[in-house]
């Protein structure tokens, strides 16, 4: 069975129902035009298995990192394994290395697919197409179970619950700050180990996105906290997009400020360089090239995880900023995940053919790509081995 068509005649929440009444396998494709976002979900006999999207991908070893579940040298040896021909999925070598126990890891896995799942769930628009038959092609991480109908029902109750926090929590560009006490009197919080770990995360200048990351928790988990502590009078949230950028009008043009950034940069001053680049986060945090910017220096620092993070979000806020993607190319071959990198790289030369100015850096990463194609080539056929 081949099922297609927009989302406006019918909504995602029917199709997955549809997929699990008739205990369907196969893939189902959405994209949004709109959100420029493409999300994919694999179902095994009515069960979703599997789901990823392409703005805000949620790889399991970085996730399994943020989370504190495994340390980036474990999962560094882990991806050696695979590279020199271990067949196993990422997960099932981490759990025999001892690094993390089954357990954990089912629960990360779930967590990776539901978060995903709940965001193709908002989506109002766009467009839909099920492709039926046996799910051969599986990333080579991991996979899980889990019925749809629990999908469907969690799904469902956070719609509910985002349109109550909504009124204090807009959007998760917003910046919680701590309130002071009132008359210098307090009396004792009672919080959960998660809520004490989001408190003690906020500080003025994350958002509720960055404290996600930084935690390794779900968005929606996050904003809920920050809505409870909003109300309980123990933060303030502050929309900084909506704010006058006095401070860097002040201080000179958006442009000058990039440019200064970028400068510091250059002559390796990171410190400088991040806090410049913070300085136009702060008043523009739809600025791309700010996290541009972040993006680079923490690939500097070696921060891969928080450098990939940066660099998709500058994407995702401005997808023609070129230079975005050869970065992001380098920090996903230094993880060794070459197929994704070569992708990264051809995008960047889709945009060079357009740019002249680009042209004297063709020919350098014409050859990665094809080095990177080629080690991803080799790769697959040791693990088919």
């Amino acid at each position: 069975m081949a099922i297609e068509g927009p989302l406006k005649e019918l909504g995602i929440h029917d199709v997955f129902q549809l997929l699990d009444l008739s205990r369907k396998s196969g893939v189902l494709r959405i994209t949004s035009k709109l959100r420029r976002n493409r999300g994919t979900v694999y179902f095994d006999s009515g069960q979703v298995i599997y789901a990823e999207i392409e703005n805000n991908p949620h790889p399991l070893g970085e996730l399994l990192v943020r989370a504190g579940k495994i340390s980036e040298a474990e999962l560094h040896q882990a991806r050696e394994l695979q590279q020199r021909g271990d067949g196993r999925r990422l997960g099932e070598i981490l759990v025999a290395m001892g690094a993390i126990g089954a357990r954990d890891l089912e629960q990360q896995l779930r967590r990776q697919v539901e978060e995903v799942v709940f965001e193709l769930m908002s989506w109002q628009e766009g467009y839909f197409s099920f492709s039926e038959g046996a799910v051969e092609e599986l990333p080579a991480e991991g996979i899980t179970r889990i019925p749809t109908e629990a999908l469907l029902m969690e799904g469902a109750r956070r719609i509910d619950e985002w349109s109550r926090i909504e009124s204090r929590i807009p959007h998760l560009g917003v910046v919680p700050m701590l309130l002071p006490l009132d008359n210098g009197e307090g009396g004792v919080l009672d919080l959960l180990p998660l809520e004490w770990e989001v408190l003690a995360a906020i500080d003025g200048e994350r958002s509720v996105h960055e404290i996600a990351a930084l935690l390794g928790q779900p968005e929606f988990d996050v904003a809920k906290i920050v809505f409870g502590l909003a109300t309980a009078r123990i933060v303030t949230v502050v929309d900084r997009s909506r704010i006058s950028a006095v401070g860097l009008e002040a201080a000179g043009e958006l442009e000058e400020l990039l440019a200064r950034a970028e400068d510091l940069l250059a002559r390796g001053d990171l410190d400088a360089a991040e806090h410049a680049a913070r300085q136009i986060e702060g008043g523009f945090p739809q600025e791309a090239a700010c996290h541009l910017v972040l993006g680079k220096v923490a690939a500097a620092r070696g921060r891969d995880v928080e450098a990939e993070e940066s660099l998709r979000r500058a994407i995702r806020l401005d997808p023609s900023l070129a230079d975005a993607y050869r970065f992001l190319g380098d920090v996903l071959a230094r993880q060794g995940r070459f197929t994704e990198a070569a992708e990264s790289w051809q995008r960047w030369l889709d945009y060079a053919q357009q740019r002249p100015e680009l042209a004297e850096r063709v020919d350098e990463v014409q050859e990665a790509v094809q080095a990177a194609q080629t080690l991803a080539q080799l790769l697959g056929r040791n693990r088919g081995r």
